[in-house]
């Protein structure tokens, strides 16, 4: 992981001055869905870096110990031993960007890895996720009980009914709690955009959420009835930039829900590339969160090196 942002000082002046052109913001989320995409050599490339900024998720209410540990493994394994052996990539430590739990199953995560001799990132989902709607108290408790059974990345979710009444103080806040309940973990704060209600709001939340200490700020639960959408992405990341410029620290971006195949994985990978730089395509800097995305991925690099798709019972499961 990247350096964590000690977080700056609540500019109420910045975030009250933010205004988002909303039709040149849909434009340049268009163009960079539509442009023409990386071909054979250069695809599996970059496909494989984007392989190592999964965020491999398991978020459901049926997750058992038994499938956190294959969900491990296949962290510890993302792409098939040949596949990567015919590209001469096999030694290169490949390795999905961390696994990603509910807070309940942190412990059989962070057991499985050490078990398979894997220091991939555990992430841990929490503060009342996805809604955010429990008790400051129950959230903080939350994310510590985390951190304590080895979480090494904490997904939090910020309460947004502070976001749509304006209340920046209090969102600034609430966020710093989470910091420093933190501890030593890096906080990846979930802002809901679909929730938000417009791109204005969404600025000034990612704003917010920087200057509170945020490491990463990320799209979505994946549970809203939208998720990641490139326009909501490129206010986000404008926001990282200026962020950046102003204060010298680099904040990392996450957009989960909704990235299930390997074409949208090569758009987000070319968003951040023209919008932030090369700095930014690195798992310190960018995760994709998904459960199905790196399916696709593998299935796409099974038909570079073989020239045939893969049957379902060709590539293990995730």
């Amino acid at each position: 992981m990247s350096v964590r942002n000690p977080g700056a000082g609540l500019d109420l002046g910045w975030i009250s001055r933010v205004q988002v052109n909303q039709p040149a913001v849909l434009r340049r989320a268009e163009q960079i869905q539509t442009r023409r995409t990386v071909k054979k050599d250069w695809q599996a490339a970059w496909l494989l870096r984007a392989v190592t900024c999964i965020d491999l998720t398991t978020l459901s209410g049926d997750d058992t110990a038994s499938n956190v540990h294959r969900l491990c493994f296949k962290a510890k394994r993302p792409i098939r031993e040949d596949l990567l052996r015919a590209m001469n990539m096999h030694d290169q430590g490949i390795t999905a960007g961390a696994v990603c739990v509910y807070p309940a199953r942190v412990r059989d995560a962070v057991q499985a890895l050490k078990a398979a001799g894997c220091k991939i990132p555990v992430a841990s989902v929490a503060t009342g996720f996805p809604a955010g709607q429990t008790p400051l108290k129950t959230r903080l408790e939350e994310v510590r009980l985390a951190v304590e059974d080895g979480a090494s990345e904490l997904d939090i979710v910020i309460n947004r009914t502070l976001v749509l009444t304006g209340q920046w103080e209090a969102l600034y806040e609430e966020i710093r709690q989470f910091h420093e309940a933190c501890g030593e973990a890096h906080m990846k704060t979930i802002l809901g955009t679909g929730d938000l209600g417009s791109l204005t709001n969404i600025y000034k939340a990612s704003l917010v959420a920087m200057m509170a200490g945020s490491d990463f700020i990320k799209t979505s639960t994946g549970k809203e009835s939208v998720n990641a959408t490139f326009p909501v992405a490129l206010v986000m990341v404008r926001a990282i930039r200026d962020f950046h410029c102003k204060t010298g620290i680099k904040v990392g971006f996450k957009p989960a829900g909704g990235i299930r195949s390997a074409k949208e994985a090569l758009a987000w990978l070319s968003l951040m590339k023209e919008e932030l730089g090369a700095d930014w395509l690195k798992p310190e800097l960018f995760r994709l969160g998904a459960s199905s995305l790196l399916g696709d991925i593998e299935r796409q690099i099974y038909h570079h090196v073989t020239g045939r798709y893969a049957a379902y019972h060709d590539l293990p499961m995730a």
